[in-house]
């Protein structure tokens, strides 16, 4: 396969572009999806340039909308923080102040939701925090 040095050196090369390729589609595909500022028909227009045309769909990609891809990213991980966040408050059961704890338990009792002795263990739960 390889008779010599060079051709080793150019299938390194090419093996190296491909995977370089390959990252950036990634990024490009993951980006566009993620714009909320694009409609469908533009994203399905971006997707099939970056597929038909490999490097120049995604350097044109990269000039036109390559400065918003690091707000687009950040405001994902922000979202992602704040849902982790609230998901963590939820299942600790750390929700607030005991009164906030307390309100919160008697409208669940007056809406029918839950019982009375499920309100009692809710504000005993509170009043130990």
């Amino acid at each position: 396969m390889f008779d010599d040095n060079g051709s080793y050196l150019l299938g390194l090369i090419e093996f190296f572009l491909f995977f370089a390729w390959f990252m950036c589609l990634f990024w490009v595909l993951s980006d566009i999806f993620r714009s909320k500022d694009l409609g469908g028909v533009a994203k399905t227009v971006w997707v099939v340039v970056v597929i038909v045309l490999p490097w120049l769909g995604i350097l044109v990609y990269l000039i036109a909308r390559g400065g918003g891809m690091h707000e687009r990213a950040i405001e994902q991980a922000q979202a992602m923080q704040k849902a982790q966040t609230e998901y963590i408050q939820s299942v600790a059961g750390t929700t607030g102040t005991p009164t906030e704890q307390i309100t919160s338990a008697k409208s669940l009792l007056d809406s029918g939701a839950i019982n009375q002795a499920e309100f009692d263990q809710l504000k005993s739960k509170a009043l130990a925090s």
